[in-house]
C-alpha cells in the first residue's frame, strides 16, 4: 500500500493528464487505484482535475475542497472569504482515503492512493502550509510515502525539475522519479537533450513522457496511447512486501 503525492515543476505542466496516466499505468500493472485532489480553484461544479482523471480513467476520484477563481488556492480562498482547509484536515482526510482503499482491496499491499497537488510544490495550499508540508506530514503516519514531479521538457526545464526535486528531498521527502508532462511527436533540439539530461541534474530517473495532446480524447483511445508508457520499476521497489 502506498501514497504518492504528484506535484509539477510549475502550472500548465501537464500535471492532471499525467495524473490520470499513470493511474491507468498502475492499474494495468494490476494495482489498486484510487484518485484524490485536495484542493481544485477555478473550475465550476461538473469540472475540474479529479472530473478530467476519472473521464480519461474510469478511476474513482475526489476532492475535498474547491475555490471559485483559478489562482493559489490560499489567494482563490481570501477572495472568495472561505475558510481555508488546516494541514491537519488535508493530512487526515489522505490518511483516511488510504485507509479506506486499504480497506476495500482486502488490505492488498499493491494498492496506490495517487494525490495530486495544485501547481508547483511550493505554492500555498493555505496562507501557512504547501503539498510539501503535507507529504512530510503524510509520510510520519504512513511510511510507504513517495513524490512524482511532472515536468515540462522544453528549454528552463532542467532548472526548475532540479529546483523542485531538490526542494523536496531537502525535506526529507521520497521522490521516485519524474513524468514528461507533454512531450511533441517531433520533439526540438533542447527537448531532445533534456530527456537525457533530466536524470543527470535531477538524480531520479524520468519514468516516463506524456504525449502531447492525448489528454483531449476519448477514454478508450487515451488508455491505448498512454498503454505502457511508464517505466514503474521505482514505484514497485518503493511499494512494502507482502
Amino acid at each position: 500500500m502506498m501514497i504518492i503525492f504528484v506535484t509539477g515543476t510549475n502550472t500548465d505542466v501537464g500535471k492532471t493528464i499525467a495524473t490520470a496516466a499513470l493511474a491507468l499505468n498502475l492499474a494495468d500493472a494490476e494495482f489498486t487505484v484510487a484518485v484524490l485532489k485536495p484542493l481544485q480553484t477555478g473550475e465550476p461544479e461538473g469540472s475540474g482535475d479529479a472530473t478530467t482523471v476519472e473521464k480519461l480513467t474510469g478511476i474513482p476520484t475526489a476532492e475535498l475542497v474547491r475555490y471559485p477563481e483559478p489562482l493559489a488556492p490560499n489567494l482563490a480562498a481570501r477572495r472568495a472569504e472561505m475558510r481555508q482547509l488546516s494541514l491537519q484536515e488535508c493530512v487526515a482526510a489522505i490518511v483516511d482515503a488510504h485507509a479506506k482503499l486499504e480497506k476495500e482491496s482486502g488490505g492488498d499491499s499493491g494498492s496506490i492512493l495517487l494525490v495530486e497537488g495544485a501547481g508547483g510544490l511550493l505554492v500555498r495550499l493555505a496562507d501557512d502550509w504547501t503539498l510539501a508540508n503535507v507529504a512530510v506530514e503524510v509520510a510520519k503516519q504512513r511510511r510507504n510515502a513517495g513524490m512524482i514531479v511532472v515536468t515540462s521538457l522544453g528549454l528552463g526545464s532542467l532548472n526548475s525539475a532540479e529546483l523542485t526535486v531538490e526542494a523536496a528531498r531537502n525535506r526529507g521527502i521520497n521522490v521516485l522519479g519524474l513524468i514528461g508532462g507533454s512531450l511533441d511527436a517531433t520533439p526540438d533540439l533542447a527537448t531532445t537533450l533534456n530527456l537525457e539530461e533530466l536524470p543527470v541534474v535531477t538524480g531520479v530517473p524520468l519514468l516516463g513522457c506524456v504525449p502531447a495532446g492525448c489528454g483531449s480524447s476519448t477514454q478508450e483511445t487515451f488508455r491505448q496511447t498512454v498503454a505502457g508508457i511508464f517505466e514503474l520499476s521505482a514505484i514497485v521497489g518503493a511499494m512494502p512486501e507482502s
